[in-house]
């Protein structure tokens, strides 16, 4: 009978998780992304992301770079997201909610008032967006480079690893 009290005991001194739900394409993985999720696991106990499938993201007009299965990846392997799963229609958001048993729902800024009727089931916060970085500049931006460009830096880089392989050797020769 003892053994069982001190088992009730300790079940009740176990405090119980805060789980934080967030969604996004998180394509281009890049400090915003990483400095978002940082932010948003410090809230709680546990940080769950929905990623946008790849059919999800045709549907709203979007390519991603990276697949489904490699953006999942990627934030699997980041310390502060602890599960992902498919983000397939704008209106799953409150089932996950009940699905994760989610504390608190949390998006970037952009985002701000667009989920406000989850209220009623959890808290809802909006976090401020890393200033001058985002996944579309860096898309534009690689769009305008041409491939004169790309053929350009090839050969940059070529002339340059030369020098040094011509240094290595040279500093090799006069030991």
């Amino acid at each position: 009978m003892e053994e069982v009290k001190t088992l009730v005991s300790v079940a009740n001194d176990v405090k119980p998780q805060k789980t934080v739900l967030t969604y996004g394409t998180f394509d281009l993985f890049h400090v915003g992304h990483v400095r978002l999720l940082k932010r948003l696991r410090a809230l709680g106990d546990r940080l769950v992301v929905g990623v946008s499938s790849d059919e999800f993201n045709t549907g709203k007009g979007k390519k991603s770079f990276c697949s489904f299965e490699e953006r999942a990846e990627i934030l699997l392997a980041t310390e502060y997201v602890d599960a992902v799963f498919a983000e397939n229609s704008w209106d799953q958001k409150r089932a996950d909610v009940k699905r994760f048993n989610v504390d608190i729902f949390g998006m970037g800024s952009d985002w701000a008032g667009k989920f406000d009727d989850l209220k009623d089931c959890c808290d809802v916060v909006y976090l401020e967006r890393t200033q001058d970085v985002s996944t579309t500049d860096i898309k534009k931006a690689l769009a305008k480079i041409s491939a004169e460009d790309v053929v350009e830096l090839e050969q940059s880089l070529h002339s340059a690893l030369e020098i040094v392989v011509n240094l290595a050797s040279s500093v090799g020769r006069s030991k």
